[in-house]
């Protein structure tokens, strides 16, 4: 890391503090008045606000990405023509639809299957699939979106088109079953986001205060 790099860095922790610090005097608050504190910062909230300033791990979601907002996001690209190679709205293949969707919400992914069957966490068997999930089959050579009620969105092959069809797999044709994006994002009562964001605020102060304590850059 250059000393550029970790002065935005710090700039971007120090933001975040005072972030974190307001959220808790206002989760506080609802919380002695007997209301919600739906403005308090849940540990959705933090993860995203720390993966912003550190930087986020590729094929890893930040929390606030569900895999409904993955099945939604690849329903836009209906219709999209295949095209072996394309990653765009004129033409797609199976991964360049897997790695449109997740560019279009904030996620990079590899580009083609065989990195693409190692992001996210295993998801041991079709049964416990959920929406968003990704389904690898055909010995590793092709990829699905799975979309829920055991239908999966996917760019078949040449001459067609993304569809949304009916499942037509086993658990034997399927090579593994990646989750990169939660089914929902956990929420947060005003009395856990206080003590949450108190937390993770003392450990951001941590981690600013090694960083600017004369510690190697």
């Amino acid at each position: 890391m250059t000393v550029t790099d970790a002065i935005g860095r710090i700039a971007q922790i120090q933001a975040t503090l005072v972030q974190l610090d307001s959220a808790g005097k206002t989760a506080a608050t609802g919380s002695a008045s007997g209301t919600s504190a739906s403005s308090g910062t849940s540990a959705t909230d933090f993860a995203s606000a720390l993966s912003g300033a550190l930087g986020a791990t590729q094929g890893t979601s930040t929390g606030s990405v569900t895999g409904a907002d993955v099945v939604a996001d690849a329903k836009k690209y209906l219709g999209v023509p295949y095209v072996f190679g394309g990653t765009s709205a004129s033409g797609l293949d199976c991964s360049g639809l897997v790695q449109r969707v997740f560019k279009d919400l904030g996620i990079d992914v590899p580009r083609l299957v065989s990195g693409q069957s190692t992001v996210g966490t295993e998801v041991p068997s079709l049964a416990q699939a959920q929406p968003g999930d990704l389904i690898v089959t055909n010995g590793g050579e092709h990829i699905v979106i799975y979309a829920g009620d055991g239908k999966v969105i996917h760019a078949p092959s040449e001459g067609r088109n993304v569809s949304l069809v009916d499942n037509w797999m086993k658990d034997s044709d399927i090579v593994t079953i990646r989750r990169v994006a939660p089914q929902a994002a956990p929420a947060a009562s005003g009395a856990s986001a206080l003590s949450g964001s108190t937390a993770k605020a003392d450990m951001l102060r941590s981690l600013f205060a090694s960083m600017t304590s004369g510690g190697s850059l």
